[in-house]
């Protein structure tokens, strides 16, 4: 990925999840997903950007199967997305997306993660409105001009589509992530996807002094020790 790109993708400002804790997220994304949708990602088109994703972060083939199969036999418990907002040490924004079967629980500590530090939560849009959800995506076996007017076409909304080397780097809209590799699949099935990703990127970035960087630090570790907490994105401006 092109240096222009790379940094913008580093300032989503995404906590890293321990490999253990990435296997959890991504099981219980796949179990809903092919639950909700079908365990056929021939059919489930959405579980097989998610599987594709999972084998991009090198989650076992293992885990994705046993997921799959578990949601198949209808085994397992249902789990709902939440979103909780808050605000953190030196009035940084902070956004925790969790996938939970027990939202009292979760809620509860969410919330304790906030009070360790001082810090309080805040109602739903009170951060969220700081941050653009956004996507990127590389993409191989297709020249620039050609990715940009097969989205155009299929009014798709693209912010900018950059050429490094031999890969086209797509800077667009969070919530078309899926749409633009079908479509681009559908143009050309020998396009190969190299990364998508999608996340929440702040728009101004906090710098914290030494004492809340510690209580920063404090809460992400709180927030992480949670099993329900898939996602976390703030706006701290690391080193």
């Amino acid at each position: 990925m092109g240096r222009k790109f790379e940094v913008r993708k580093e300032s989503m400002a995404k906590t890293m999840l321990v490999k253990t804790k990435l296997y959890s997220r991504y099981g219980k994304e796949i179990y809903m997903c092919a639950k909700l949708g079908g365990s056929n990602p021939d059919a489930n088109l959405s579980l097989k950007h998610l599987i594709d994703k999972a084998k991009r972060a090198q989650v076992p083939t293992d885990v994705i199967k046993r997921n799959i199969q578990k949601a198949d036999k209808g085994m397992g418990e249902d789990f709902f997305p939440v979103r909780y907002e808050g605000f953190g040490p030196g009035g940084t924004g902070i956004i925790i997306d969790c996938l939970t079967d027990n939202v009292n629980r979760t809620v509860s500590e969410v919330r304790n993660a906030f009070t360790k530090v001082g810090c309080k939560m805040g109602v739903n849009g009170s951060v969220e409105h700081g941050y653009r959800h956004l996507s990127f995506i590389s993409v191989k076996g297709m020249d620039e001009e050609t990715v940009l007017e097969t989205l155009i076409m299929a009014d798709l909304e693209v912010l900018e589509v950059e050429l490094e080397e031999d890969i086209v780097e797509i800077e667009a809209n969070g919530f078309d992530i899926d749409k633009i590799q079908d479509v681009l699949k559908e143009a050309d099935e020998s396009v190969e996807i190299i990364e998508a990703e999608s996340g929440w990127y702040p728009l101004d970035f906090i710098e914290l002094d030494d004492e809340n960087k510690a209580l920063f630090d404090k809460m992400m570790a709180l927030l992480e020790e949670s099993e329900d907490v898939q996602e976390i994105y703030h706006n701290v401006k690391e080193d």
